[in-house]
């Protein structure tokens, strides 16, 4: 008999790793990690309606609204998957009641939320020293300190100038912060209440980070 498909989302700051551990997860377990940060910034890029309305809202590191999130969130469900990792998303208390409606209306109700856990001031270190590729074939990501390129501020890959997201300037990693205490950080007694919360610590190496968390999932 096949395994069951993983069903969980993950909980933290941002900057707290779960995009780096969303991707080994999708590797291990064989399911998609719907991202929403990933999926509104192709959307911003694309030019489309929901990107233009989220704009505003990402630039200035504030939560995008939830009927926008829902919707994305439901289409990508839509296309047949069975398991999932979801990342970004639910960040309030509205949207995590929304989430657990649609996703039993489809009989693929969420496992377990698993919550990175860090010290601020790790997260905006992480944050602020990040660097991206702006290339659409590449994006390839470091870190000016844990993982920089050969050249300074040049892409490894295709040689293309690195930048520094708007999202990951000091400013905005601040209010981003300040946003997740405010919305975010209630949905731990959320999920608390039905069993379902897992606490990890987002600190430490990336496979030490992994281990942990695959130990507090206990899927085969």
């Amino acid at each position: 008999m096949a395994a069951k498909p993983l069903r969980i989302v993950l909980l933290g700051p941002p900057g707290a790793g779960k995009g780096t551990q969303a991707q080994k997860l999708v590797s291990h377990y064989k399911v998609p990690q719907l991202s929403t940060g990933d999926i509104l910034r192709a959307e911003r890029k694309a030019g489309t309606d929901i990107g233009k309305q989220a704009q505003a809202a990402m630039d200035s590191g504030k939560l995008v609204p939830d009927d926008l999130i829902l919707k994305l969130v439901e289409r990508e469900l839509a296309k047949g998957i069975t398991g999932y990792i979801l990342d970004g998303f639910p960040r309030t208390i509205p949207q995590a009641e929304a989430l657990d409606k649609m996703l039993s209306s489809r009989t693929m109700p969420l496992e377990k939320a698993i919550e990175l856990t860090a010290d601020y001031d790790e997260i905006t270190r992480r944050a602020t020293g990040r660097r991206s590729c702006p290339n659409a074939t590449c994006g390839a990501m470091y870190h000016v300190d844990s993982n920089p390129p050969k050249k300074a501020n040049v892409c490894d890959k295709c040689q293309t100038p690195l930048v520094q997201r708007v999202d990951d300037k000091a400013e905005t990693v601040v209010k981003r912060l300040e946003e997740y205490e405010a919305k975010t950080a209630p949905l731990r007694p959320f999920y608390e209440s039905s069993g379902r919360l897992a606490r990890v610590n987002g600190v430490g190496a990336i496979d030490d980070i992994f281990n942990r968390i695959t130990a507090a999932i206990g899927h085969s």
